[in-house]
């Protein structure tokens, strides 16, 4: 899963930045208005957080504009300005959320992931993907009752497939979604991780649903 986060106080942008990090997702970070406006149009995340003052556009000014472009990403807004007014003109501009500082870390990363999950139609902290679940607040996995010891890369890949099961996934958006540098893309390394998880998911003899469609991608099929 991937973030834009936009702060211009630095050691907030780097404590959140290093927090997101350590729960596994892929974070772009800025200080910037203009060039979190850039982010946002040129690439695809699954939340934005969004500090109200910056220098250069606001982040209302941004969120007006992503949300005018027709782009439903979710959006979490960061602000000191805690009055009613403030919150709600804050919504009424398509926030999704809206964070006050100061707050805990894993305040913010509690909300990030309902956004997630409300992007993907999902209430429950547990995925489901046939005989696999996932428990997002903790990152554990099983497989048909057994507990898999997952990579943070493999773990990454996993849940991708788990919220888009049954799809068949471009190994452009697979690197959009778990590597830091789309250092995928040319390359076998999406293959090679392939092969680890799938490894994994067929334990005990498990039959595998991490299918290749040659010249489209990967797919999790669990409609098997």
């Amino acid at each position: 899963m991937r973030v834009l986060l936009t702060e211009d106080y630095p050691p907030l942008l780097n404590s959140v930045k290093e927090c997101l990090l350590e729960e596994g997702y892929i974070v772009d970070a800025t200080d910037c208005g203009e060039e979190s406006l850039w982010y946002a149009k040129n690439h695809q995340y699954d939340v934005i957080l969004l500090d109200i003052m910056l220098p250069g556009l606001s982040g209302l000014e941004i969120l007006q504009k992503l949300r005018a472009s027709g782009d439903n990403v979710p959006v979490i807004l960061i602000s000191a300005r805690d009055s009613v007014g403030q919150r709600v003109e804050g919504l009424e501009y398509g926030a999704d959320d809206y964070l006050i500082k100061p707050f805990a870390l894993e305040e913010l990363v509690a909300r990030v992931r309902t956004q997630i999950r409300r992007k993907h139609h999902v209430k429950s902290p547990i995925l489901t993907a046939g005989d696999i679940r996932i428990n997002t607040a903790t990152k554990s996995v099983e497989r048909a009752g057994h507990p898999i010891s997952l990579t943070r890369k493999e773990y990454r890949l996993l849940e991708c497939f788990v919220f888009k099961k049954n799809e068949v996934l471009s190994r452009e958006y697979i690197c959009r979604q778990v590597y830091d540098d789309y250092d995928g893309t040319n390359s076998n390394v999406i293959d090679v991780y392939i092969g680890y998880l799938r490894k994994k998911l067929n334990i005990n003899d498990l039959p595998n649903i991490l299918e290749t469609r040659r010249g489209y991608g990967y797919c999790l099929n669990v409609s098997l």
